[in-house]
């Protein structure tokens, strides 16, 4: 019963912060809410197991992975706020302000990757899935890999029309989640 308390109060949340995509299938934000559904149904399923068993090997990984997920949330949103010049005229309903970028971010981790703040998920969400390896729980993790996916190719698209050739320049000399590799 908690973990279905816990989902219901996190898809609250997620649903109060994601209403303005909820319902656009073109935009990035619907793919990003289904995502985050899934990395909400990870946590509720797993928090039990936070601390148990705290120098396994899949809390090592997971600890590993949640390290890095924060690092990546960090300086990602840093460097959009410093070099990208959120600017609230960009008039784009599907962004939230710090996403309003006016300027290509290529600089620090954006050099060698172009959504460090999906690959944050991504890294969170096999941080929670490592908690616990489930089946269940398993298919939810590959569930939310497939979303942020396909939230990154349809933010690429909008990055293009907003950014033009000089977007499409920048996908060639970066990767799309982790660097050198993918």
């Amino acid at each position: 019963m908690e973990k279905y308390v816990i989902f219901g109060i996190l898809s609250i949340l997620i649903i109060g912060i994601s209403w303005r995509t909820l319902f656009n299938f073109k935009s990035h934000g619907f793919y990003r809410f289904i995502s985050w559904e899934c990395i909400a149904w990870l946590f509720a399923s797993n928090y039990k197991y936070w601390f148990e068993n705290a120098f396994s090997l899949n809390q090592i990984f997971s600890w590993i992975f949640l390290i890095i997920s924060g690092y990546l949330i960090i300086i990602g949103v840093i460097l959009m706020k410093r070099i990208g010049k959120p600017d609230k005229n960009r008039n784009t309903k599907n962004l939230y302000q710090f996403e309003q970028t006016t300027e290509l971010v290529d600089k620090g981790i954006f050099k060698y990757i172009r959504h460090p703040l999906y690959s944050s998920l991504i890294f969170l969400t096999w941080g929670i899935f490592f908690k616990n390896l489930t089946l269940e729980l398993f298919i939810i993790t590959l569930l939310s890999m497939v979303m942020l996916y396909i939230t990154a190719i349809f933010d690429e698209k909008e990055c293009i029309v907003y950014f033009g050739d000089k977007y499409k320049e920048y996908m060639k000399r970066s990767k799309m989640f982790i660097p050198y590799i993918f």
